[in-house]
């Protein structure tokens, strides 16, 4: 989430660095479920992107919406770029496209989460309605051009832009066009922290299967089930990936900031002010050696900012982030906490999951990371089809779930949850190809159906 941290005290020693990730540590007993999701805005006459400005812009909405919830406005230089609630922790907050996202607030079981989604679903649509603004749940915009879409008024996007094509060849396509759900989970020590982080980088592609949704670009099949995910393969791999260090011995916060000193900066936030450093080192900034910023040290702030300027397929801040998925439609989105938390959040589960990738080698996870965006359950890894991999950890997610026995008031637990993605594997295809055979068939040949049937 792009809500910049404000704590300006100067920083002295790697070791606060390290301290800062220690923080995250929490006993059991106080793990969260933080779920985070976009979607692409369109209007409803037309199907065309959403401006910021207007009466009927995406600014217009998130007034609407302030007005509607009470939440603290997140402003920028005079324009209303997010909102935060002050008492439970979620956030609503503006992608460089406009893409709508919810910052969930940390929730202590899966029934929650869906209980704020689907409150959420209900303040948005109030405001957005009236406005003429549909949302669209896909992991990718299906029809629209680059050129096509509105740039948000955030100071960090116009650096990001600039710095993109520098590095990639799809920076721009995942800011503008992607859309993603993620998760947000807890760790009870450092050791805890590595085993969930392996588990999850190893098995995220996985919920890219799952989760795949995004087989259109420009009204035509792009020849992948998720190009979301192909687009993270040559967006700027000095801050993506598939971390193979991770997996080495010594792995642990220490290795982290060793990992994100050297990650390059895009900028530097001071006051309402963006500092253009992109290209630049975080370690270079911490010796007093920025350009930009001569003798400057960095603070809290700006270690916390450029923490969130890193993207790699599971990313540690003061919990863990699952980044795999594509963004779907809303009967699916607690699908995606509901199956990571029922395998990191049970230990039987945990164990079973180590279990199940320790012995792949970085080569075999790569490959796998590799192939899933064009091949989904038919990738492979060793002699095995993913297919196979994901039936596996969907039954070690709901046996973990319903040892956890978080019950809802009706009696069930988490595990319903998964229903949709227990779907999914019966049916034995990827939702991008059930999509793309609607597209061959009923849709004929157009895309223009996804947005009644695809829209929340």
């Amino acid at each position: 989430m792009a809500r910049d941290q404000i704590d300006m005290t100067p920083l002295q020693s790697r070791d606060e660095l390290v301290a800062w990730f220690e923080a995250g540590i929490k006993p059991p007993s106080e793990f969260r479920i933080g779920t985070e999701h976009e979607k692409t805005p369109f209007t409803l006459e037309g199907r065309q992107p959403v401006p910021y400005e207007g009466a009927r812009g995406i600014g217009a909405l998130l007034e609407g919406m302030q007005l509607l919830l009470g939440w603290e406005p997140i402003m920028e230089h005079g324009n209303i770029i997010g909102l935060y609630d002050v008492t439970g922790g979620g956030a609503i907050s503006l992608e460089p496209g406009g893409q709508f996202e919810l910052s969930g607030a940390p929730l202590e079981n899966v029934h929650q989460t869906q209980s704020e989604l689907m409150a959420h679903l209900a303040q948005v649509r109030e405001i957005a309605t009236p406005l003429g603004i549909g949302f669209l749940g896909l992991g990718m915009t299906p029809s629209w051009s680059r050129s096509q879409i509105p740039v948000m008024p955030k100071g960090r996007y116009k650096i990001m832009t600039n710095y993109m094509p520098k590095v990639g060849q799809y920076g721009i396509d995942m800011m503008y066009r992607t859309c993603t759900v993620q998760t947000n989970l807890d760790f009870s020590s450092e050791a805890d922290m590595v085993k969930k982080l392996r588990v999850s980088i190893a098995l995220q592609p996985v919920a890219t299967a799952l989760f795949a949704n995004s087989p259109f670009t420009e009204g035509k099949p792009n020849g992948f089930l998720s190009f979301r995910s192909e687009i993270w393969r040559d967006t700027d791999n000095a801050r993506a990936g598939m971390l193979p260090w991770v997996f080495e011995d010594g792995m642990g916060f220490e290795r982290w900031v060793d990992y994100a000193l050297d990650v390059p900066m895009y900028f530097v936030k001071r006051g309402e002010t963006y500092i253009d450093v992109a290209g630049s080192s975080f370690r270079a900034f911490f010796e007093g050696r920025n350009n930009s910023l001569p003798g400057e040290r960095p603070t809290i702030s700006d270690w916390a900012n450029h923490l969130s300027t890193i993207f790699p397929e599971v990313r540690l801040k003061r919990y863990l982030e699952m980044r795999g998925a594509d963004g779907v439609p809303w009967g699916r989105l607690p699908a995606l906490p509901a199956f990571w938390v029922g395998l990191l959040y049970d230990n039987d589960s945990l164990d079973a999951a180590w279990e199940l990738v320790s012995h792949w080698t970085a080569a075999e996870r790569q490959a796998l990371r590799d192939d899933v965006p064009r091949f989904g359950f038919k990738a492979r890894i060793k002699d095995r089809y993913l297919f196979e991999v994901a039936k596996e950890c969907l039954k070690l997610s709901h046996a973990g779930l319903r040892r956890r026995n978080r019950v809802d008031h009706s009696g069930r637990d988490e595990s319903r949850h998964l229903e949709p993605l227990e779907r999914i594997l019966e049916a034995g295809r990827t939702p991008a190809e059930e999509m793309l055979d609607k597209f061959n068939g009923d849709w004929g040949g157009s895309v223009e159906p996804v947005y009644q049937e695809y829209a929340f």
